[in-house]
């Protein structure tokens, strides 16, 4: 499923008016900083330790 220009325009349109134009900002730099954090967990292999369990040992 792809999301066009227009649906795009509607979905910006619809969160400006949900959250307003000063928070939608904060929202737009939180949600790319989750994305972010997932996108770095999943690129993860696993090989790295968890810095809370290493502290637990």
């Amino acid at each position: 499923m792809h999301i066009g220009v227009q649906e795009l325009i509607v979905i910006l349109l619809i969160a400006a008016v949900v959250f307003g134009g000063g928070k939608l900002a904060g929202v737009g730099k939180a949600l790319g900083k989750s994305v972010r954090e997932f996108r770095e967990e999943v690129k993860d292999d696993g090989n790295s330790k968890d810095p809370v369990k290493e502290k637990e040992d």
